[in-house]
């Protein structure tokens, strides 16, 4: 019969792996020096590119494979964002700007895509962000386009019309909403705050719960809290980061409307991104205004057998009753498969233009 172990047997052995674990980190770690020097070596003068998103992406998704558990896959893969964050940090530390102030939703993913050593840059609107990386000032930024039940942010998508950056990856967050009051709240709530998007996502709740009380947009739930935390009778909602960070007090917690809401966030930089094996491509396309343009535009897609994944109009600020289309779908720029479509689109459009391919977000559901 095998003999059990006991409490101080289990105790010495994980001691035992925590020494083995830690010996591999800083053997990583020391290998991902060894990759800057090389990098800089071989970089010809040039700034070398330290961070590699495609790569990264690789390794995320080989470590779910075979991953045997039972850890789940999705916190194997935070454990290992975290250690190539903290990794990337010993080549060059990161600055990335995103939607802020502290406490939004965009810098959650912001940590989530980056990992938390990254050097996090608050903005106060997409504009900011999108300036700070073509100025170089940021390596990238990050910023909210689309939620699973209010739809696309068009500010962001407004911001290509006039912007020479790339999309370099995409960042899917499932998006929790709380409504928060200040420690030394009255009782009575007078006013909610939160962000437009928030407020449509919480709708339901709210007509059910608080009917009669005003709601007040801001430029960010975050932005949200922080007012209420110097006001006694109002609320804000927003997520459970933003309470802690301005002392609130959180009185009714995931109180939005569908249970799998979801807000896709797009990281944008200076660079094309490689292939990573499972990827997405963006592009913004202007047509020509007659009968059957869009039908032209989209009809390749379907014939090579390319999945959209979106399809959003905006004007195009040429001209009036004048519109541009952007368009998600499956695959990589470089695939040949790609390369037809977009000859053939080419060959229809008025201008079509790239707005970058980029891995996948990774879903563990």
């Amino acid at each position: 019969m095998t003999k059990k172990k006991s409490l101080e047997d289990l105790r010495k052995r994980i001691d035992q792996l925590d020494e083995e674990i830690l010996d591999k980190l800083n053997e990583r770690a020391r290998c991902a020096l060894e990759v800057a020097e090389v990098k800089l070596r071989d970089s010809s003068g040039a700034a070398p590119i330290f961070y590699r998103p495609e790569r990264e992406a690789q390794v995320l998704r080989r470590m779910a494979e075979i991953n045997p558990g039972p850890l789940s896959s999705e916190k194997v893969a935070q454990v290992y964002r975290q250690i190539m964050s903290a990794c990337l940090a010993l080549e060059e530390p990161l600055k990335v700007a995103y939607l802020g102030p502290e406490g939004t939703f965009t810098q959650q993913a912001t940590l989530k895509q980056f990992g938390d050593s990254v050097v996090g840059i608050p903005m106060v609107t997409v504009d900011d962000v999108f300036r700070e990386v073509t100025s170089e000032s940021c390596n990238y930024g990050v910023v909210p386009v689309e939620n699973s039940s209010e739809g696309v942010v068009n500010h962001t998508l407004d911001n290509f019309l006039s912007s020479s950056l790339q999309i370099c990856g995409e960042v899917e967050l499932r998006v929790h909403h709380n409504l928060m009051v200040s420690p030394d709240a009255t009782g009575e709530i007078k006013r909610i705050y939160s962000h437009q998007q928030t407020l449509g996502q919480c709708r339901r709740w709210l007509n059910g719960h608080y009917p009669n009380v005003p709601r007040l947009t801001t430029s960010s739930n975050a932005e949200a809290a922080r007012r209420v935390a110097e006001e006694k009778d109002a609320a804000a909602i927003a997520g459970e980061i933003a309470a802690e960070i301005y002392n609130l007090e959180i009185v009714s917690r995931q109180i939005e409307d569908e249970s799998d809401n979801t807000t896709r966030f797009i990281v944008v930089g200076r660079e094309k991104i490689g292939p990573s094996g499972n990827d997405k491509t963006s592009i913004v396309v202007s047509t020509h205004n007659q009968p059957g343009a869009l039908y032209k535009l989209l009809e390749p897609f379907h014939r090579h057998g390319v999945s959209l994944t979106s399809i959003e109009t905006r004007p195009s600020r040429t001209g009036m009753w004048s519109y541009v289309f952007f368009i998600d779908f499956e695959g990589h720029f470089e695939d040949d498969l790609i390369q037809e479509v977009m000859a053939e689109i080419d060959s229809d459009a008025l201008e079509v233009r790239l707005l970058g391919s980029y891995p996948r977000a990774i879903s563990y559901r």
